[in-house]
């Protein structure tokens, strides 16, 4: 077993010719390739209800050479191409390292959905359309490939060990492509299932690690030619689909025959007493929000920015590219520069940046696309759940691709809106793109300053709360000496965390760095304790003033400081939970919000800063390069090669076995990654800019000039700020709340068709 690399053996050893030869069998190569048909252990067959057919008692193994763009000019096919199926849903699984338990749940959700779809009796749905969709599980590498998820897929027959092989005739093999139709499922407890219908499955576990968009340019460009399907739908391995999700993104592109891309609602995964971590709290609250007012209002207006790897759909036909002056363009054309290493080159980081999210760029040029008419929806009713870092160094590293990914295809898709004009769209729809456009722009420039601004809301907040009179009801000097004291020291120890915040960012990993972020989180924690106290100071303070003047409910409203502060806190608050009670779906607005309000200077200071110092890094930041392994050798003799035959029964009862072994933790490893001095300095030179703006801001707004100006100059600029973050807070809010009342509004009726039906079936 010295020579076994993730099930993949290379044959030879002490063994003599003799009992290799006896042990051979000769594969014909058809059309020049090695497709091989294996036998289905009987243990597996004899509780299928399907044994008729070779799709049910065989699996096919072919071994890939070529590169995917050239998979369907090179000759190679798929079994479903052969059964002349027509492919409806076209579902991709991504995945990497991850475990079995991961595995098992994305795919037992899968296939508890396409029974459901079969179920239905309607439109083109039957107990015979399970032949109209293909699971494709696409493995981004071998030799991280987890042992645990090779044993779950030779239970379910898709894989068998040995099978593979490493060249043919010194050419290696790229891609080895196993298919089957199983009739089996294994949820995340190991129990075995049954199913109602047939699933098909494609697994293609690729040679080499080339990251997750590889993955992807395997499953569009190479198998999505060759079965034509009609919707492609995204899953991330550990995501779970809740049910009749895929029915409901697939009928959203039935009932609009515009829509190119769509995504359903994306959860966390959690239990209600894992929301007392801060962490989890924050981060379900942020996507139930980010659900209830972001996607709706984009989907109004017909372009979602960012449809989530992890789930959404895609329209097949809209996604194929043009030829301009003999150059491929469109989306996948791209979608896929992400991969050229040209566009990664030493004069290009703000693209390498770029294509850390590559899913915005593939959305801004579907709703761009020269001569065409394409739009993004929002399908609230198909439901996803998703796991969550449940710890600040894990939060930290998922956000850092995040953040940058974003923030450069934010300005990409700014800085390029004109693209909207080569459209097709109506003058009226261009008009409203345009306005999210200008909204996405706005939004850019407030999280470019988001340092800057919560800095400032800290210091006005806490400097009103130690001046006297902002204490109405006490004089007493001590107090306000003490106050003072109290609020200078935490300004200063605040300057040092964020100083101690680039420090801990430049060239290290938040995991070298854990208890460090943890003190950081606890003490910014405390800051907006005590500017949330401050803030509600100001407010009773304000209502006190206003009362002592004497004065009535329409002096009230006409009172500029008033209406400010209470028009803030209804906008961010109040329409939160108008929002959330609008959508029926209130319960986090009692059980997470105080977690994520905790963690916003977290989110500010610590996940931006991160993000910021290491914009370098064009890495996922969790993979490492693979080395060479041996794998068997085959040599073509008069168009057959000779290779080993396999016990597939006792293949079989090892991968069960391995199931139900005892499962060990290993940490993966975080890899090395490369830093460049072209990059260095680009980081360098983007976050002095950064953070320069961001001090000239709240220097600009803070700083006392006694010989030029009085006091009420600094006054003036401090209530003109105020103002202006306050209106531009309730302005975004109520334009966001506007999204999400029009596609409630929008979606209504489908909404109680949909739900009509469900009762029915």
């Amino acid at each position: 077993m010295e020579n076994e690399q993730n099930g993949f053996m290379s044959r030879g050893g002490s063994s003599s010719n003799d009992d290799i030869e006896s042990k051979n069998e000769k594969i014909t190569l058809i059309n020049g390739k090695f497709i091989r048909d294996c036998q289905i252990p009987s243990n597996l067959l004899e509780n299928c209800k399907h044994r008729d057919n070779r799709e049910f008692t065989h699996m096919r193994y072919t071994a890939c050479t070529c590169d995917p763009d050239d998979f369907l000019d090179d000759g190679f096919t798929l079994r479903q191409a052969e059964y002349k199926r027509q492919t409806e849903l076209f579902i991709v699984v991504t995945m990497y390292d991850e475990d079995v338990t991961e595995l098992s749940r994305t795919f037992h959700g899968i296939v508890e959905n396409i029974a459901s779809l079969c179920s239905r009796r309607r439109r083109i749905w039957n107990e015979d359309s399970w032949q109209k969709v293909v699971v494709c599980i696409v493995s981004d590498g071998r030799k991280k490939f987890h042992e645990s998820c090779l044993a779950y897929l030779t239970a379910l027959g898709v894989y068998q060990n040995g099978v593979a092989i490493e060249s043919i005739d010194e050419v290696k093999v790229k891609a080895h492509i196993f298919e089957y139709t199983t009739q089996i499922s294994i949820d995340q407890k190991m129990k075995t299932t049954t199913t109602d219908v047939p699933i098909q499955i494609l697994f293609c576990h690729k040679e080499k690690n080339a990251k997750k968009i590889n993955s992807h340019r395997w499953f569009f460009n190479a198998f999505g030619p060759v079965l034509q399907p009609k919707i492609c739908i995204l899953i991330d391995v550990g995501t779970r689909p809740g049910n009749n999700s895929l029915y409901n993104l697939w009928e959203t592109f039935i009932s609009h025959p515009n829509v190119a891309g769509a995504c359903g609602e994306i959860v966390a995964m959690t239990t209600w007493y894992k929301l007392l971590n801060p962490i989890v709290g924050a981060q379900y609250f942020e996507y139930k929000m980010s659900n209830i007012l972001d996607k709706p209002l984009e989907s109004v207006f017909g372009y979602i920015t960012v449809l989530p790897g992890a789930f959404s759909a895609y329209r097949y036909i809209a996604l194929q590219n043009t030829i301009v002056n003999g150059v491929p363009e469109g989306p996948l054309a791209s979608y896929f520069k992400g991969e050229n290493k040209e566009e990664k080159s030493t004069n290009n980081i703000f693209t390498a940046n770029m294509y850390l999210a590559e899913d915005r760029i593939l959305c801004f040029e579907l709703v761009t696309k020269r001569n065409g008419e394409w739009l993004l929806h929002y399908v609230k009713s198909s439901i996803a759940e998703t796991d969550i870092p449940k710890s600040i160094d894990k939060l930290i590293s998922q956000r850092r691709r995040w953040l940058n990914g974003s923030f450069f295809a934010s300005l990409y898709a700014v800085s390029h809106f004109y693209y909207i004009l080569r459209s097709k769209h109506s003058s009226g729809r261009k008009f409203f793109l345009l306005i999210e456009m200008l909204y996405q722009a706005y939004n850019l420039f407030f999280s470019w300053f988001a340092l800057g601004n919560f800095y400032l809301t800290f210091y006005i907040l806490g400097n009103f709360l130690y001046n006297l009179q902002a204490f109405p009801i006490s004089s007493d000097e001590t107090i306000s000496k003490i106050i003072e004291y109290t609020f200078n020291g935490i300004k200063w120890v605040y300057f040092a965390l964020l100083f101690a915040q680039i420090i801990f960012a430049m060239g290290n990993k938040p995991k070298s760095s854990k208890y460090a972020y943890i003190i950081s989180m606890i003490y910014f924690c405390l800051v907006m304790i005590y500017t949330l106290f401050a803030g509600f100071w100001f407010a009773i303070n304000v209502i006190i003033n206003s009362l002592n003047r004497d004065t009535n409910i329409i002096d009230f409203l006409e009172d500029v400081e008033f209406r400010s502060t209470i028009l803030a806190l209804f906008s961010t608050y109040g329409l939160y939970f108008l929002a959330s009670l609008l959508m029926l779906d209130p319960w986090h607005m009692f059980t997470c919000i105080i977690q994520y309000i905790l963690l916003v200077p977290v989110y500010v200071n610590i996940l931006n800063i991160y993000a910021f110092c290491n914009v370098h890094d064009v890495s996922w930041g969790t993979r490492e390069e693979d080395v060479d392994s041996e794998l068997n050798k085959v040599v073509v003799h008069e168009n057959s090669a000779q290779v080993a035959s396999i016990d597939v029964t006792d293949e079989y009862e090892k991968a069960w076995k391995s199931l139900n072994r005892p499962k060990e933790n290993k940490p993966r490893n975080m890899g090395i990654i490369t830093e460049e001095e072209y990059r260095k300095r680009f980081r360098i030179y983007l976050v002095f800019l950064w953070i320069l703006s961001n001090i000239i801001l709240a220097t600009i707004i803070t700083i006392d000039v006694p010989f030029f100006e009085s006091n009420s100059g600094q006054s003036s600029r401090i209530n003109g700020y105020i103002t202006f973050i306050l209106w531009s807070v309730a302005g975004l809010a109520a334009f966001r709340f506007f999204g999400t009342l029009t596609y409630f509004i929008l979606e209504l009726p489908k909404t109680l068709r949909s739900t009509l039906r469900n009762l029915i079936d």
